[in-house]
């Protein structure tokens, strides 16, 4: 049973080029059937075979036989994909196993958290995207990108795409659901005076956000945690700010000047507030010791204060 195999036992079944053709095949032929309501539907093993290069059908037969229970199901209308398929034919077809295409540095603007330059700089270091200060040589933040990522876009359609995943992807964090896997995502806030955390950097507190189930790792401002909070996006969107499409090496300029902070309130447990100001409005979020919102202020004009 698939259950009971190893990691191992799993990835062995695709050392042969035919059934990695296999997968190919039926991703493929999905992919052509007209869009429906119901779905995909299976494949049928005449199907199959006359889209691989497979000697006989006996031959196809074997190899199903490997793949069904694992990448593949078989019912009685044919063969599709389980959750392992789907997701390995995925990683596959987008060819996110080889390394990123080289770009080049891409100017824009931003601001530095450590001296407050805003001509930053942007490109890949191996599989991550940076964004780095010319006037201190330092990172400003970085984030994964993937193969196809890099492929499909360049220039100034890259930062954008860049901006729109990672907002994203740190959003579903903050809903505590793992982007690469839909685990459990456990949260601690830690205070910035007890880490090796720059005194030139204007954080104070910041999260740390580890996935229970495939250890990804996330990590940023307390505020940041705060800022991509469904209230947060909603009042910068009210004043014209598009938070999801806006970079961290942008939104740093709120940090450096003040206008979003993060303070303790509590302990035992602990609780914080962190407020968020823009112009003469500020949305005050309350958070719980796992940085979880329990109450919000919208405060405005002489009560900002």
């Amino acid at each position: 049973m698939a259950s009971e195999q190893t990691a191992a036992d799993m990835f062995a079944l695709l050392s042969d080029e035919s059934r990695v053709g296999i997968l190919r095949a039926v991703a493929v032929a999905q992919y052509e059937q007209a869009p429906s309501n119901a779905g995909v539907a299976p494949l049928s093993f005449s199907e199959i075979y006359e889209r691989v290069e497979i000697e006989n059908t006996s031959k196809l037969s074997y190899h199903l036989g490997e793949l069904v229970g694992t990448y593949l199901q078989k019912t009685g209308d044919g063969y599709a994909f389980t959750h392992a398929g789907e997701q390995i034919v995925r990683f596959i077809l987008a060819k996110n196993f080889r390394r990123p295409v080289d770009i080049d540095s891409i100017e824009t603007e931003g601001t530095c958290l450590y001296c407050g330059e805003t001509r930053l700089e942007a490109g890949l270091d191996d599989q991550y995207f940076m964004v780095r200060c010319p006037s201190c040589d330092r990172p400003v933040t970085g984030y994964i990108v993937t193969p196809a990522q890099a492929r499909a876009h360049s220039g100034a359609a890259l930062l954008e795409s860049l901006k729109r995943k990672q907002a994203t992807e740190f959003g579903l964090v903050q809903d505590g659901i793992c982007p690469e896997c839909a685990g459990e995502i456990r949260t601690d806030v830690l205070d910035a005076s007890d880490q090796s955390l720059s005194a030139e950097v204007p954080v104070s507190y910041f999260t740390i956000d580890e996935c229970e189930a495939c250890l990804r790792r996330y990590s940023g401002p307390l505020t940041y945690s705060a800022a991509f909070r469904t209230p947060s996006i909603a009042f910068y969107w009210d004043r014209g700010v598009d938070i999801m499409g806006t970079g961290w090496w942008e939104l740093h300029s709120y940090l450096r000047d003040g206008r979003w902070t993060a303070e303790r309130i509590a302990t035992n447990p602990a609780a914080y507030r962190v407020e968020l100001r823009h112009e003469d409005a500020v949305l005050r979020l309350y958070l719980d010791d796992d940085a979880r919102p329990t109450r919000t202020e919208r405060v405005r004009g002489r009560n900002v204060d």
